[in-house]
């Protein structure tokens, strides 16, 4: 049977280089997919990982509709066996469920990767709509890290190195802290609350406090 499966996490726990993984290892099997996304940090168009991998791909625009371009392929001739969903947090909830009605009419397995909340600690309605309807959500494995060390579970948004919780919902950006331009930052729910991020945590707090050595990191 197939599914519709959910991979979420933090930024930077590798979710756009386990999409990657996920479709070579399909492929290596036989089947053929297709890779989608929406607002990739690359630009429009291609599925990128931070570890410089990257891929073609379908891009997921407002208008897009999933059902309709599967079932255009496949009356094409075209072959479809299963579909990887990257930044799958952007896409509205009539598109996730566009992506269960494959999965529960044309059998074919779905793959989503994204993230749970936004910068604010609110649900995206992809991400939402993919908690509601997903045969099976799995936490990444691999843990991204706080600047105080402990385990990341919140999305900040920066401008400067401070955080802000205004603005809109889709801004894109990188994990590199830029002086005027909005950045990310994964900080644990404590620091979240209190919104002390990386740089701000440098500038107020003593090196006798600060982990790795006197520096936060």
């Amino acid at each position: 049977m197939a599914e519709l499966l959910y991979f979420t996490g933090t930024m930077d726990c590798g979710k756009s280089t386990l999409a990657l993984q996920m479709d070579h290892n399909h492929k290596a099997r036989g089947r053929l997919g297709r890779i989608f996304t929406s607002h990739d940090r690359a630009g429009e168009s291609v599925l990128s990982s931070r570890l410089g991998l990257s891929a073609e791909a379908v891009e997921v625009r407002a208008e897009f509709d999933f059902w309709e371009y599967v079932v255009s392929e496949l009356t094409q001739g075209g072959r479809i066996d299963y579909a990887v969903c990257d930044e799958a947090q952007f896409y509205s909830a009539l598109q996730i469920e566009q992506l269960a009605r494959l999965v529960d009419e044309l059998q074919i397995d779905v793959f989503c990767f994204g993230i749970l909340t936004d910068f604010r600690a609110t649900l995206f309605p992809g991400s939402a709509r993919l908690v509601e309807l997903a045969d099976r959500m799995e936490l990444l494995q691999v843990e991204a890290l706080c600047w105080c060390g402990e385990r990341a579970t919140h999305n900040a948004r920066t401008i400067g190195g401070e955080m802000v919780t205004e603005g809109e919902q889709l801004v894109v950006g990188d994990m590199v802290t830029r002086d005027l331009e909005p950045a990310y930052e994964v900080l644990c729910r404590r620091h979240h609350r209190r919104r002390l991020t990386q740089a701000r945590a440098r500038a107020t707090l003593s090196p006798e406090v600060l982990p790795f050595g006197g520096a936060a990191s």
